[in-house]
């Protein structure tokens, strides 16, 4: 897909966006850790990267980590590192399987590898990095690992997963309907694309995920 001026702006607009719901929406949701926070960034800088294409939201992660170190975090260099790398590891994989071929399977393959992705390199960051930036010894993170840091990621990544299957088509239905994504297209596949009718089976998967999410947190209460 070409970058037109026009891509630009709505890349920009999604990582305003990024950068508005991580600020305003920062929730502990793992009791034993108030200090892991869940923020649904995520969701806005994946979708740049399923509309977009992986290197703008790979551009959008790290333009919205550098906010955030700036104005909300307090962890510093370390902690930006930290957000980034995860934000990577979930939009990355998601943005290159699902931007080859669009359609519901890829979507999905790909989401699943980034949850799966940011999942294990958080639990190597957190078994090398975090000893030392708490100040604690390996053998107390390492205890962590199985009952704090892993169930904390899968499900960050878990909601953040739903809540683009639930967010992302309605988004871009909008986007293409208004003309801000149009393309330059064969008259045959323009008319092939408004023949095609909206499904909700992603939305009704995320919703099923996102439940299954909540009902996690639920039963670790």
């Amino acid at each position: 897909m070409k970058l037109t001026v026009r891509k630009m702006a709505i890349t920009a607009v999604l990582a305003a966006l990024a950068y508005v719901v991580m600020f305003f929406i920062r929730i502990p949701i793992i009791p034993a850790a108030p200090f892991l926070e869940y923020d649904p960034k995520d969701v806005l800088l994946v979708i740049t990267g399923f509309l977009i294409g992986p290197v703008q939201g790979a551009v959008s992660v790290v333009l919205v980590c550098l906010l955030e170190m700036v104005t909300v975090s307090k962890s510093g260099p370390v902690g930006l590192l930290m957000n980034v790398i995860a934000s990577l590891f979930f939009v990355l994989p998601a943005s290159l399987i699902y931007y080859k071929k669009k359609n519901l399977v890829t979507a999905v393959l790909g989401l699943l590898a980034g949850v799966f992705s940011m999942t294990g390199i958080m639990l190597l960051w957190n078994y090398l990095v975090t000893p030392g930036y708490m100040g604690v010894p390996r053998e107390v993170v390492t205890g962590m690992l199985p009952t704090v840091f892993l169930p904390f990621n899968l499900i960050k990544a878990g909601i953040n997963m739903a809540l683009t299957l639930i967010v992302y088509k309605p988004i871009s239905k909008l986007l293409h309907i208004s003309g801000a994504l149009k393309e330059d297209k064969p008259a045959e596949s323009a008319a092939e694309e408004k023949k095609a009718k909206f499904t909700p089976l992603p939305i009704i998967l995320g919703v099923i995920l996102l439940a299954g999410c909540i009902c996690a947190l639920f039963l670790m209460k």
